[in-house]
């Protein structure tokens, strides 16, 4: 199978994009939301437990998490960044600061409801945050940087570690002693605050990504390669524990000089019950990367990793349960038919479905645990999917059962699609073009005139379709009875292609490359380029359009591609496939189970008033301005935690939009609505929180 998958894996997962200059960035929070996994699938690289059911986690695309229930929920923090965060650090329950890439460091206190930007103007990553009281605290990252406040952040000055390395973590026992650690062997400690900072030999060369002290003697660090060092004497002497294993570690946390445990790649997770002389291995039941753990008590613990993983345990870590929810496997391909009913297919034979538009979904047995890589919907009842070796498969029951059908070759498919109950294409690699006019009773091989893998297929009507085999794009008129090679002068590897009539399509691939003809790819045209990889495009009309790629690459266009925003999203995984219904409500799948959803293009985005001082009641104030054409601002205000619905309906009283649909926090929030695809006309809004519930009248005028 040729499914592409691809990761930059540096040691800290330090990633920048720089688009080219033909796309417009766009910097507002899109309203993009996590349907699957649950809470959310960026990944997460810090914790702090407060107490039992208090505890904050910060991760990629600036996401914050917080539970006041020991992790039964977790709702979203607003952090105001979408930069990789990736340590946080409390002094009580209200006051804590995290930190990240392109030296972000934001400071809350009132438990996270709001956070306030404290950075110090470095451009450096971010990688570890250690306070002793309100004011005083360290912050440390790449080339040496060690940054100190006293001043609870106000202002942060630099100190002189005299070392350019990447430091990793730092830990800090009271105001004067403290050690920082990091790339090649990095060892540094203070007894004076900081002022000045001695090298300590570790021994090693690796990288030590992580350290916790007990008391002023005794410590531990751990490292990229599998080490475990210990100290009893404050550092003056580090020496190697052995502990069997070789994964890159993390993260370690003791809870006194006995007990400790280490987490790491591979789901690795250490526990010591003699202040590391025996090392055990437990089973976390994940093979992903960890990167924090953090125990209040000898039961009591958290576990945070890439992908969302979230784990806990009550009994010391004999047992660990998952705090995520739903699927993690790869998915591939998501269609729906309406608002409500729609299927995702992916990994190991995974098709998922749902009948209320992504609330939940219910998983489906395919009969196969090979990658299916496309699925296309005829009507609620009959749909089919493609996958490795030649697997077709059909339903006519809703999904209730797959059946298989005979396709008559071993080759990987990779893309299905139908003009309707009987007429349909798959294509895949070698070449093969497979048409079938009786619903897939019996599939024909239609020549190609390539050996090259073809990605995707995709049909206006009958006669009319076009698919594309890595540089290559073919057409043809007669309904694949003939397929004709097209010119495009693109060197890229093509991808993914749609079209909204018989002239206007486009087409998506290698290097984030963008072409579109306007005359049934007679001529193409070189329309953007990004560094991402894209993977999959989808039109609404001859203006609107979506692409999706890597490192959760989103981009729209409202002119027909001549411009390409990027959304902001805060989402780093990679995205495999978006599929829209209107100019609203669309989806997009991607790794390791994401299914994101939104319900007004992507493009509306949520404001957090900075005032610290919390409304003492609900409100729903006056859009700005008012009348509007086409976008206009609705503030509301909660005076505690609520889940929130924000809609807009017409004057037959349907709903035309849904600007929000969750979990809030206290506080004043603004929502962008844009209503570009609206008549003129009055329109009402309606806020829903809790019990709370008020309408208000705004005048679109174009």
């Amino acid at each position: 199978m040729r499914f592409y998958i691809s990761k930059y894996f540096i040691a800290f997962h330090i990633v920048f994009f720089c688009f080219s200059a033909i796309l417009n960035n766009t910097y507002s929070q899109s309203s993009w939301f996590w349907q699957n996994p649950l809470p959310q699938g960026n990944h997460l690289n810090g914790a702090y437990v407060l107490d039992t059911n208090n505890i904050i986690a910060v991760g990629g695309g600036g996401t914050i998490l917080k539970t006041t229930n020991g992790g039964v929920n977790w709702f979203f923090q607003v952090s105001g960044t979408t930069e990789w965060l990736t340590s946080v650090h409390f002094i009580a329950n209200d006051t804590g600061w995290a930190v990240g890439s392109r030296g972000i460091i934001l400071k809350t206190t009132n438990g996270g409801l709001n956070w306030i930007s404290q950075t110090f103007g470095t451009i450096n990553y971010l990688s570890s945050v250690h306070f002793v009281e309100n004011n005083i605290g360290w912050v440390v990252g790449e080339n040496g940087i060690i940054l100190k406040t006293t001043n609870s952040g106000t202002n942060w000055f630099s100190q002189a570690s005299g070392v350019t390395k990447f430091l990793s973590s730092v830990y800090f026992l009271q105001n004067n002693t403290g050690w920082v650690v990091g790339e090649s062997g990095t060892i540094l400690k203070t007894t004076n605050g900081g002022n000045s900072w001695e090298s300590q030999t570790s021994g090693t060369s690796e990288w030590l990504t992580s350290i916790h002290f007990v008391d002023n003697n005794t410590g531990w660090i751990v490292s990229t390669v599998g080490s475990i060092l210990k100290t009893t004497n404050g550092g003056t002497n580090w020496y190697s524990q052995i502990n069997g294993s070789t994964s890159t570690l993390r993260s370690v946390y003791f809870i006194n000089n006995n007990i400790g445990w280490v987490v790491g790649s591979d789901g690795t997770i250490l526990k010591t019950t003699n202040g590391g002389t025996n090392w055990n291995s437990q089973a976390s039941g994940t093979t992903n990367i960890l990167r924090s753990v953090y125990f209040i008590d000898k039961n009591n613990g958290w576990v945070f990793g890439w992908y969302g993983t979230i784990i806990k345990t009550t009994d010391g870590g004999n047992n660990w349960d998952s705090q995520l929810k739903g699927s993690t496997k790869w998915l591939t391909s998501v269609k729906f038919l309406d608002n409500n009913t729609g299927w995702v297919v992916g990994e190991s034979g995974t098709i998922l479905k749902t009948t209320n538009g992504g609330n939940s979904w219910e998983s489906q047995t395919s009969g196969t645990t090979g990658w299916l890589t496309s699925i296309y919907l005829i009507n609620s009842d009959t749909g089919g999917a493609v996958g490795v070796d030649g697997v077709i498969l059909r339903t006519t029951n809703g999904g209730t059962k797959w059946f298989f059908q005979s396709s008559g070759t071993s080759s990987d498919l990779s893309s299905i699609h139908f003009v309707d109950n009987n007429v349909g294409w798959v294509v895949g690699d070698s070449g093969t073009i497979l048409k079938t006019t009786d619903g897939g009773v019996s599939w024909n091989i239609q020549t190609s005139g390539t050996t090259s893998y073809i990605s995707s297929v995709f049909f206006i009507d009958n006669n009319n379709g076009w698919a594309v085999a890595d540089y290559t794009i073919l057409r043809t008129t007669n309904g694949g009875t003939n397929w004709n090679f097209q010119t495009t002068g693109i060197t890229n590897a093509l991808v993914s292609v749609h079209f909204v009539d018989n002239n206007n399509g486009w087409v998506v691939g290698y290097n984030g490359i963008i072409i579109n003809t306007t005359d049934g790819g007679t001529q193409w045209k070189f329309q953007a380029r990004t560094p991402s990889y894209l993977r999959s495009v989808h039109f609404i009309d001859l203006n609107i359009g979506y692409v999706v790629g890597e490192y959760g690459t989103i981009l729209n266009t409202e002119n027909g591609g001549i411009n390409w925003d990027s959304q902001k999203t805060g989402i780093i995984n990679d995205l495999n496939s978006v599929h829209f219904l209107d100019y609203n409500i669309g989806w997009i799948v991607g790794e390791r189970g994401t299914i994101l959803k939104t319900t007004n293009g992507g493009v509306t985005f949520i404001k957090s008033d900075k005032d610290l001082i919390l409304p003492k009641t609900f409100t729903l104030f006056q859009n700005y301005p008012n009348p509007f054409n086409p976008g206009t601002t609705i503030k509301f205000a909660l005076p505690e935690q609520a889940n929130v619905k924000l809609n807009v309906y017409n004057l037959l009283g349907e709903k035309v939009a849904e600007l929000v649909n969750g979990e809030l926090t206290a506080g004043y929030h603004e929502v962008e609505f844009l209503a570009k695809a609206l008549p003129s006309g009055v329109y009402f809004y309606e806020l829903h929180a809790g019990a709370f519930r008020e309408v208000k009248k705004m005048i679109l005028l174009k």
